[in-house]
């Protein structure tokens, strides 16, 4: 693959990853879901289903500890998540999704099956699941996050 050829697949591929996140996001303020950004999203990705430290969400995402403790402070005062004490550290705090976080999370997911519905339409459901398979091998293990 030639240099600009690698240079447009790339731009496609952050294309889709962006218009893909904008397209969730979007879905979930519709769902009723208000003052979140698209990081928080990718917050909840983490948090789900077994919840986690402030250390390991900063990891996750890319940032401080001190910047996903803000993050935290945030989605804990809008009442999408909580702090309890960590089972396996006393000194730990872990952060767990509310109802509420939980009920954000299924409006996310039913959003990004709405946004992927519409490829379907584009290039035929085969070739969707094709695209997965091919992806997957790429990047096997994630992580899901925001490309800062």
């Amino acid at each position: 693959m030639h240099n600009s050829e690698a240079m447009a697949l790339s731009a496609a591929l952050l294309a889709v990853a962006g218009e893909l996140t904008q397209r969730i996001h979007d879905g979930v303020v519709a769902r009723g879901f208000e003052g979140l950004r698209p990081v928080h999203g990718f917050a909840f990705a983490r948090l789900a289903p077994d919840g986690a430290t402030v250390t390991d969400l900063a990891v996750h995402l890319g940032v401080t500890k001190q910047a996903a403790s803000q993050l935290v402070d945030e989605i804990v005062r809008k009442g999408y998540a909580e702090r309890r004490p960590h089972p396996g550290d006393a000194r730990a705090r872990l952060v767990v999704l509310t109802e509420r976080g939980w009920a954000c999370a299924r409006a996310a997911e039913e959003a990004a099956a709405d946004a992927v519905r519409t490829w379907g339409d584009l290039l035929g459901e085969g070739e969707v699941r094709a695209l997965l398979a091919q992806l997957v091998r790429i990047a096997p293990n994630g992580p899901i996050r925001p490309s800062w």
